[in-house]
């Protein structure tokens, strides 16, 4: 091949270079923006959380969180801090809550209360976190929660904001024949009502988070990613480091509404903080 006067050989060959070196720069461009839509379940750091709160929440700001999810609201406050200071300090360290766990108690007694409070701290979405074993012995209890997340839902749309409800297990057993999960999706108005999806209790629970997906599509705007250690044990574990397929998922976020992804660990064999941060590096290397 013959050059041009008007480009030498040496210049040739630095502009191929760089024009071979673009996909490479892209990629890594990609992967370093900051996962604005991955956060932090704060359930996995409840041992150091709440011993100093402010420090905590500095060290998962620093490993590149930008949401938390809040677990253990009380007495109007978050981790001690009362809604306006909490969502404040939160921004001070470039990151938001933009969902929060709640107990059944909480939805029965004071529920208006508390979504003033969640709408304060600048919450979009409020999950119902667990039902208590005496309280789902038989259908007719899910039925009875399925009407209680109706009405629930009902005070966090006039604040603007989603009621949600986040699984464990136990959902995906039989109860007089018929699955918990099932009665609760088919007993709530699919408007007011979502899931999150907790991906280690259901994939541990048998069931297929993708297909879950495409028979209720939509219904999913937050997902718990949780994996699960390839052992006899099947423990929790890191992010990436087990046996789910998250990309899988991750590919699936439309058909299911996903919006925001949660990391958590209920347990960790490692200093939890360390454990979250091995979580995070392995988001920044999934297709989002």
């Amino acid at each position: 091949m013959s050059l041009s006067s008007s480009l030498t050989r040496a210049e040739f060959l630095k502009t191929s270079a760089l024009a071979l070196s673009l996909p490479l720069l892209s990629r890594f461009e990609a992967q370093a923006k900051p996962l604005k839509n991955v956060g932090l379940q704060l359930y996995t750091l409840r041992d150091t959380i709440m011993k100093d709160p402010d420090g905590v929440l500095k060290q998962v700001a620093a490993l590149g969180y930008k949401e938390v999810e809040t677990f253990g609201f009380n007495e109007g406050k978050f981790f001690g801090k009362t809604p306006k200071d909490f969502r404040a300090y939160l921004s001070s360290l470039g990151m938001s809550t933009p969902s929060g766990h709640y107990m059944p108690n909480q939805l029965r007694t004071g529920w208006e209360k508390t979504v003033e409070a969640g709408a304060e701290a600048g919450q979009k979405y409020m999950v119902c976190a667990y039902l208590m074993p005496d309280e789902r012995k038989k259908a007719d209890d899910y039925k009875q929660f399925a009407e209680l997340f109706n009405k629930s839902a009902e005070v966090c749309k006039k604040a603007g904001i989603q009621f949600v409800y986040h699984n464990h297990d136990f959902e995906f057993q039989p109860v007089d024949g018929q699955l918990g999960y099932d009665i609760l999706l088919k007993g709530t108005d699919p408007k007011l009502v979502k899931m999150e999806l907790d991906l280690y209790w259901a994939t541990i629970a048998g069931q297929d988070p993708v297909a879950l997906f495409k028979k209720n599509p939509g219904r999913f705007p937050l997902v718990h990613m949780k994996d699960m250690a390839k052992t006899e044990k099947r423990e929790f574990a890191e992010v990436g480091t087990g046996s789910i397929n998250f990309q899988r998922i991750i590919d699936a976020r439309k058909i299911g509404g996903i919006q925001h992804f949660f990391v958590e660990q209920d347990v960790c064999k490692q200093p939890p903080i360390e454990a979250i941060a091995v979580s995070f590096k392995n988001m920044e290397k999934l297709n989002f």
